[in-house]
């Protein structure tokens, strides 16, 4: 299967994700990046997980949130959403297959999803074992990204962020097991603060 058949597949099939220990995507103990910490204030690790596509495991995944989040409002906080590839994806194909999803979830306009897929795929890289592609969601802005660390570029869009962090983060995407090991530890906001 070509790489661009596999991460269009990857959203289009049924997945199964599996929660992952802390130390197998992340390593709890130490700092987080520099780029999640320049977004993210009193940054705290909420979850991890790991996305397999009929066996084949294809990313971990770590959410980093601040101290105070509300799971069922995440683009309403600054947060990273940031993938270690276990296998090599084309660029173009992790874009078309975002752009699908987020149709499939319901946002945007048929010419919103147009311009957004067209960004993404100038954005996005070539992705191979052990690289990571790193989301950030800005409240009120858009998403920025990072790739090993470095930015990549950003869609400063918030109706975009918003529909880009739902194929992890709502209640109806595809993979609710690695929303939830994402979501584990989220320090929840009191309620009226």
């Amino acid at each position: 299967m070509s790489p661009n058949s596999l991460a269009a597949a990857l959203f289009a099939a049924s997945t199964m994700a599996l929660p992952v220990a802390a130390s197998a995507a992340v390593d709890a103990s130490s700092q987080p990046p520099a780029h999640v910490r320049k977004y993210v204030g009193d940054v705290a690790l909420a979850g991890t997980g790991r996305l397999t596509w009929f066996g084949l495991h294809v990313y971990d995944a770590a959410l980093y949130v601040p101290a105070r989040f509300e799971p069922a409002e995440p683009t309403a906080h600054s947060f990273v959403l940031e993938l270690t590839y276990a296998r090599r994806l084309d660029g173009k194909g992790i874009a078309g297959a975002s752009r699908d999803e987020i149709e499939r979830l319901g946002f945007g306009t048929e010419a919103q999803r147009a311009r957004w897929h067209e960004q993404m795929a100038k954005l996005f890289p070539d992705v191979e074992k052990g690289r990571r592609l790193a989301g950030v969601n800005l409240p009120g802005v858009g998403a920025r990204f990072y790739f090993d660390g470095r930015f990549l570029g950003s869609i400063d869009e918030p109706a975009f962020s918003q529909a880009f962090f739902a194929i992890w983060l709502d209640d109806r995407t595809r993979s609710p097991q690695l929303r939830d090991g994402l979501l584990k530890m989220a320090p929840i906001r009191p309620a009226g603060r």
